[in-house]
């Protein structure tokens, strides 16, 4: 195809000014034979949704088509050519005039009142944190805006209604990084009039949907007037080798288009760059393209008057009787989206808190309180019988949101009683005895000598070559660290996390390879016999070329294949086995190396098992469950670990819909899947309905084949039906959330949740990653059965977890859960009792100070220090008027632990929300003065008028008097104090 392009658009110049391909893969490779052939490009997305079709699960696709077209409008290139998917360029598309930008100059003056307007026009969401393109928040005179056609989003700060600042900040920290003297705001789909918005708005109503909100981002782009027919307005071409197979849009305009003509000059080069390649080729002209200099460097190739180098980032590979071009260039991963780091634990009135005095209680709210005479914000929480306890927010620090395993029964604790803290103690014990285990466990694999495991490196090199996709930098990461941990003569062992997909067998698979080649035997432990099966398939086709005996062991062995197998095993012959609980009967005389997938699904006898066999081999073990940052830092020492967060290359965003159920959704969802020879998943979580709901989707979609399957089945036949819904000889599962773990049915790409909105978004969030794990297009549907009877809060969290499979709380929320449950995983299930009690934050906060007290790394603990002082602080509602970002930054000041933390936030503070007023000023002051008296020993600190106490914990007391009894003097005089005794 590049040959085609290159050859083509190298000769005709502003001849054409649409290249129509089949995809996105198509549209890169265009991208770079065209540019290089001296066109300015401007890449369209490859836009499936179909006319009618609910856009925010398109929102990307728009987001880059409003871009795009923009651009291509601004430019004033002859050359300039749109590179488009046909699906996208068969929709009208938006005119130049809709596509105007805003430009916004340093000294401008705004009027706010049609600014926002202005931007509603503009298709801007408004938000409280500004995480994407296309999204806007005005608070006070700060206007931080992400424009549709900018890497990064900017800060508007006004002086009235003039222009004094413009800075780009960092999405997922809020924080400034560049002043900037313009910036240019591109509309998202189309820039409307009042007038205009306001009759697309009418529009709207006249659509008929079972969407949960009928709104502009959902429909918008079927109904705004004015698109125009792109294929009628400018000359375009397409490439002969488009694949039509996929496509109900009608195509029949296509047909009048001209066709790429085959090329005649060049054709595609494939092979390897090195001086021989060079002198072969000497006389021709050779031009070698790479991102950097460097890259073209190491190849230490001879000067040849012939051979330049080009710094580009395209990849073209071509060759011709005169001409060699070369790119060292590689396809990198997706930018990975970065989820800001300020919301992470959005709290919402009713939610469970864990104060790590008085325990369980449930979040209220914030509340501004006069005591005697002194503004004070405070977090309230209640708690039995209705009582309240008064949390002052400078120790906020107490309480963390209340987690448990799923199914936990929540009980309020009683204010007053001492319960609380007999149970934390009582688990505390607990959590010594498992402690000391894990240290005890990590120091004596520390004395073993381990296996030594090396490697010819360029047998390795021919084996990561025929992976048939680059690695991810996270999978380098990870495989470099077990080779040094193998080669080490140290006893591994070390726990890979990484989400379903990401490539975490292919990191086993290297360590395999490693460890057989080196004349090793290696044991791979999973769960299920579905699993099994599918390991042995994925590591057959990819070790056995490599003279690599891959064999298996579980309730399908036969008699014969067993008896050899152990024979094999206790004759040290070099292997692979992959097998279920099965395996661990058996004796290895040569082991290396121990993998084990998904740990957390082996019982405590079968992991005891486990460690017996790995004395001195290797461990790895493997879990798609993400582990709690705080026991990641406690553990470090005495465990490794390598995490896989980047996507694979292919790896889709999985298109999300939340609907009203519907007979003739379930049927679209269900034969669209099927048409691409797929399966489906359906979840219902009662088990009673299922039989109703079973005849229902028979009579939607008659000789459907569908399996049921829920927890009242037991595991063998679950299994081996799974076993034969994996074979295809099912269509759709119906079952309830067992679908949440462990399964992978590359086929399987649909999954319709029902009463979506009765799941945690946790939940959610893990259900809708059990599709989409290809390369094939996954698709997600919440439903609810009366979206009138749904809460606005239920409401926003489903529209948010449509939008974007990344943004949002929903997703926030789901990462954290996950963290959390990640950290129960890793201690064992026998110890959930404790954690419904006190809660995971608490459990493990509290498994991290005893695992850190018997390594002896215990920081010294500061105390809490009782702050009493007549004076009014607070963040002010004025200056951070949302309720979830004041409780945040709270939160962040009552963990800091250092004085030049807190003026690091007022710093962020100022930038994000304006000029500090004299109540947060006087709040962060504060939070100072807490963190200087405890580090200098003292309980408390009080004031009464002029006369200021501080206490120290031995009860001596240090008298102070303030010029005057204004807040400024009493908070000055303090610090004054402290500063001068640091």
């Amino acid at each position: 195809m590049q040959s085609r392009v290159y050859e083509f658009f190298k000769t005709h110049k502003d001849q054409f000014q649409i290249l129509i391909v089949g995809d996105d893969k198509d549209t890169l490779k265009a991208y770079a034979a065209a540019s290089y052939a001296g066109r300015e490009c401007f890449i369209l997305p490859d836009f499936r949704a179909k006319n009618g079709d609910d856009l925010r699960a398109f929102n990307s696709e728009l987001l880059d088509i409003s871009k795009a077209l923009s651009e291509f409008h601004l430019s004033t290139n002859p050359n300039k050519l749109i590179i488009s998917p046909f699906r996208t360029i068969l929709n009208k598309l938006p005119n130049a005039n809709q596509l105007k930008v805003k430009k916004i100059n340093f000294a401008d003056t705004i009027d706010l009142n049609s600014f926002k307007d202005e931007m509603l026009g503009y298709g801007y969401t408004f938000v409280d944190i500004v995480e994407s393109r296309g999204e806007i928040r005005v608070s006070g005179d700060i206007i931080d805006i992400f424009s549709v056609g900018d890497e990064q989003p900017c800060r508007i700060t006004l002086d009235i209604d003039i222009v004094e600042s413009i800075r780009r900040f960092d999405p997922a920290t809020q924080k400034s990084i560049s002043n900037e003297e313009s910036i240019t705001i591109t509309p998202y789909v189309a820039a409307l009039s009042d007038s205009e918005f306001k009759s697309t708005l009418d529009s709207l109503q006249d659509i008929k949907s079972n969407n949960l909100v009928n709104d502009l981002n959902s429909f918008g782009f079927w109904v705004i007037d004015g698109f125009i027919d792109y294929l009628e307005q400018f000359k375009a071409i397409k490439d002969c080798e488009i694949d039509y197979d996929d496509c109900d849009m009608d195509i029949s305009k296509l047909s009048s288009i001209d066709t790429l003509p085959k090329s005649k000059i060049y054709r595609a080069f494939e092979g390897s760059i090195n001086s021989d390649l060079i002198a072969f080729h000497k006389d021709k002209k050779i031009e070698i393209l790479s991102s950097n200099e460097s890259a073209f460097r190491a190849l230490g190739l001879e000067i040849n008057p012939n051979l330049s180098f080009i710094k580009s980032d395209l990849i073209l590979n071509l060759i011709s009787k005169d001409e060699l071009i070369i790119s060292l260039n590689r396809l990198t991963s997706r930018k990975k989206r970065q989820k800001t780091s300020i919301v992470l634990d959005e709290l919402k009135i009713g939610d469970f808190v864990v104060h790590s005095e008085y325990g369980i209680g449930k979040f209220a709210g914030l509340e501004l309180i006069c005591v005697l005479g002194n503004s004070k914000e405070f977090v309230v929480l209640t708690y039995q019988n209705d009582d309240r306890l008064l949390l002052p927010t400078e120790h906020l620090d107490m309480i963390d949101r209340y987690i448990a395993g799923s199914g936990a029964v929540v009980n309020l604790d009683k204010l007053g009683k001492a319960s609380f803290t007999k149970l934390k103690q009582k688990v505390k014990e607990k959590l010594f005895i498992i402690a000391s285990k894990i240290i005890s466990l990590a120091a004596k694999r520390e004395l073993i000598e381990g296996v030594k495991i090396d490697i010819d490196s360029a047998e390795f090199a021919s084996f990561q070559a025929q992976a048939g996709f680059e690695y991810t930098q996270d999978q380098s990461v990870a495989i470099n660290s077990i080779l040094n941990h193998l080669r080490s003569g140290k006893v591994m062992d070390m726990l890979l996390s990484g989400d379903v997909g990401f490539g975490k067998t292919e990191v086993a698979m290297n360590a395999i390879f490693a460890c057989v080649k080196s004349g090793f035997q290696a044991l791979f432990f999973v769960p299920t016999t579905l699993l099994c099966a599918q390991h042995y398939k994925s590591l057959s086709d990819r070790l056995s070329k490599f003279d690599i005996d891959v064999r298996r062991l579980d309730r399908f062995s036969t008699a014969k294949d067993k008896a050899r197998l152990l024979a094999d095993l206790k004759g040290s012959k070099p292997l692979v086995v992959i097998g279920t609980h099965a395996l661990l009967s058996v004796q290895s005389a040569n082991l290396g190396l121990i993998i084990i997938d998904e740990e957390h699904k082996f019982g405590v006898k079968q992991k005891e098992k486990l460690k017996e066999f790995s004395d001195r081999s290797h461990l790895l073990s493997m879990s798609a469950t993400p582990i709690p940052r705080s026991l990641n830092m406690a553990l470090s020492s005495i465990k490794s670990y390598a995490t896989l967060t980047t996507p694979p290359l292919d790896r889709l965003d999985v298109r999300t819909f939340v609907k009203q159920w519907d007979r003739s959704l379930i049927k679209e969802a269900i034969m669209r899947e099927l048409r691409r020879a797929g399966q489906i998943f359906y979840l219902h979580n009662k088990i009673a309905d299922m039989p109703s709901i079973e005849r229902e989707i028979k009579d939607i979609v008659p000789n459907l084949k569908i399996l049921t399957l829920h927890s009242k089945i037991d595991a063998k036949t679950s299994e081996d039906e799974m076993i034969k819904f994996a074979n295809g000889e099912y269509d759709l599962l119906l079952c309830t959330s067992i679908v949440e773990s462990g399964i992978h049915i590359p086929n399987a790409n649909t999954i319709i949740i029902d009463e979506a909105n009765k799941f945690g978004i946790a939940d959610l969030h893990q259900l809708r990653g059990r599709v989409g794990r290809g390369s094939k297009q996954g698709y997600c549907y919440f439903l609810v059965e009366n979206k009138d009877e749904l809460s606005d809060e239920a409401l926003k969290r489903l529209v948010a977890l449509e939008s974007n499979s990344f943004l949002g709380s929903g997703a926030l929320l789901a990462y954290h859960d996950l963290e959390i449950r990640g950290g129960g995983n890793l201690i064992g299930e026998a110890q959930s009792g404790h954690i419904e009690a006190i809660g995971y934050s608490l459990y493990l906060k509290m498994l991290e100070d005893e695992i850190n007290s018997l390594l002896n790394k215990n920081d010294k603990k500061e105390s809490q220090v009782d702050i009493k002082l007549s004076v009014n602080a607070f963040l002010n509602s004025e200056l951070i008027s949302e309720d979830r970002l004041r409780l945040e930054l709270y939160r962040r000041l009552s963990k800091c632990n250092q004085a030049s933390e807190v003026y690091e936030i007022g710093g962020e503070i100022e930038d994000r929300f304006g000029k500090l007023d004299i109540y947060t000023k006087q709040f962060l002051d504060i939070i100072v003065i807490k963190i200087m008296s405890a580090q200098q020993g003292f309980k408390s600190v009080s004031s009464y008028e002029q006369n200021i106490t501080l206490t120290k914990i031995d009860g001596t007391k240090v008298a102070l008097k303030s010029p005057s009894k204004d807040d400024d003097d009493v908070l000055a005089e303090i610090l004054r104090y402290l500063r001068k005794n640091r």
